[in-house]
Parts: C-alpha cells; sequence; structure tokens
C-alpha cells in the first residue's frame, strides 16, 4: 500500500512541477472582466499546450514496458525481477 500511496504522490508532484514550469512559460493573463492580472487555471495551461500529460505518457510507457516483459518469457532475469522470482536461478559458487 505504501508504494501505492508514493506512486501516486509522485505522480501528482511531477504534474505540479509540469503546471509551474508551463505557468513560468505561458506568463500570466489578464482578466477580461476585472483587467487584472492572474495565473493561468490548470485547464487553460492544458489548452495552451499540445502535448500529453507527462503522468500519462510515463504510465503508459511503464504499462508498455510490462507487457513487454510478459512477452519475453521466463528465462530472462527482467521478467523473473518483475514477478519476484529470483531463487530459480543457481549459481556455479552454491553448487
Amino acid at each position: 500500500m505504501c508504494n501505492l500511496v508514493a506512486y501516486i504522490e509522485g505522480g501528482t508532484r511531477l504534474r505540479v512541477f509540469e503546471n509551474r514550469v508551463l505557468r513560468r512559460i505561458f506568463g500570466p493573463k489578464r482578466d477580461e472582466v476585472t483587467g487584472e492580472w492572474r495565473k493561468l487555471h490548470n485547464e487553460e495551461l492544458n489548452d495552451l499546450c499540445s502535448s500529453p500529460n507527462i503522468v500519462r505518457v510515463i504510465k503508459s510507457r511503464r504499462m508498455g514496458w510490462a507487457g513487454h516483459l510478459a512477452l519475453v518469457g521466463e528465462r530472462r532475469g527482467v521478467y523473473r525481477i518483475l514477478v519476484g522470482n529470483l531463487k530459480e536461478r543457481v549459481h556455479l559458487e552454491d553448487s
């Protein structure tokens, strides 16, 4: 459960950082009604920036990597790390 919370917080932190950078790039906006300068809202940042959400891109690539590992098979070390079955490998020093 702790890993899930850390994973969610990491995605939130990444999104906050991305929005902060985009606000710095695009700058403030003048409100049409009051005439005062204000920060851009998250929806406005998403409309201005046509690139996909960075959190979605990272999650999508992780899912793609997990799918690749599932296709690789059980004999590869990376697959065994994914499923947590490292004890199958026998070292020459142990025998």
